[in-house]
């Protein structure tokens, strides 16, 4: 891997170094945005459980706030229980894009390294083509410049493209994944409105 590296040149380290963040931030997110983490299941029947045997109180708020990003949801309801509905889909509203905008997190990070590696690689592969052009001297072309610039033209292509697709495949997956965590959320935080205005029973 080495040896490819100082074949290359230095339009590698580029690169490197936006693979190295990609493969970090991948990880991140995979355990971030599990759903046992993210959504919980059982979380809103122990809340409407809880709701209907002792009501709201500060500190069953501040325990179902502190849970789980969907925690945070169904307490800015249970903060305002007492409330209109509108009041308190409002403040339920509120709390989903403060939440949605957290487990974004990254992904314009992510999004961004998709896009540009391919450019990054191109830019190696310019590069490497600049070096074989310069080996053509006036007694014929030098073997070991014509060597190092294609393989710069080519390293540099096939990583850029190696980096690249995985990191758009995960951002893909990322996004689809938040998606599916809010129509989730969306659902549980209606259904605890209907339930404490006593539209619905469970």
């Amino acid at each position: 891997m080495f040896a490819i590296i100082q074949a290359a040149g230095w339009p590698m380290w580029p690169l490197l170094f936006a693979s190295v963040i990609a493969v970090a931030l991948i990880i991140e997110r995979s355990v971030s945005l599990r759903r046992a983490r993210v959504v919980p299941a059982g979380l809103l029947d122990n809340v409407i459980a809880d709701l209907r045997q002792h009501g709201s109180s500060p500190e069953m708020v501040s325990r179902v706030a502190a849970h789980s990003p969907l925690g945070r949801v169904l307490a800015a309801g249970l903060r305002n229980v007492t409330s209109t509905r509108v009041i308190m889909k409002e403040s339920i509203e509120e709390s989903g894009r403060a939440v949605v905008h957290d487990l974004e997190r990254f992904l314009t990070t992510l999004g961004t390294i998709a896009a540009i590696s391919p450019l990054l690689g191109l830019f190696g592969t310019i590069v490497g083509m600049i070096d074989i052009f310069a080996s053509q001297g006036v007694n014929g072309a030098n073997p070991a410049q014509l060597a190092k610039g294609i393989s710069i033209a080519l390293y540099t292509t096939g990583l850029g493209l190696i980096i690249a697709i995985p990191a758009t495949i995960f951002w893909r997956h990322f996004r689809r994944l938040i998606d599916d965590f809010v129509v989730d959320m969306e659902q549980q935080a209606i259904k605890l409105v209907e339930v404490a205005h006593g539209e619905r029973r469970g």
